[in-house]
């Protein structure tokens, strides 16, 4: 039904850069919110940044460990997400998962979660 097309993962030297970008998709979709978590080998899955609709008021919400060097955007005609990543450290790999939390004509909001994007960094 809803589907989420995450690329942009890979492999990067720390100090470096790396564009995650998700997209939602289906009929009828609404976005009120997207956002990017992380997992860790042997760490729980962790926010790393979200975003509503900063038209309405709403700010972005970033974990205090990326503040400073990531930025997330939202391109609302494209129900997309972009999460610009800089000065990547090696505490930053892990598997990405694109968020969104969605709203169906007639279906109270609920979230959706991609397949997972790596990201691996060396020195």
């Amino acid at each position: 039904q809803v589907q989420l097309a995450e690329s942009g993962g890979g492999s990067v030297q720390a100090g470096g850069s790396l564009r995650l970008s998700c997209v939602a998709s289906g009929l009828g979709v609404v976005v009120r919110r997207m956002g990017w978590y992380r997992q860790a080998p042997g760490k729980q899955r962790e926010l790393v940044a979200s975003v509503g609709n900063v038209r309405n008021g709403d700010s972005p919400v970033y974990a205090d460990s990326v503040k400073g060097r990531f930025a997330i955007s939202r391109d609302y005609a494209r129900n997309a997400v972009s999460l610009q990543m800089n000065s990547i450290r090696r505490e930053d790999a892990g598997v990405y998962f694109c968020n969104a939390l969605v709203e169906l004509e007639g279906v109270r909001a609920r979230d959706y979660w991609g397949q997972g994007i790596q990201v691996t960094v060396s020195s």
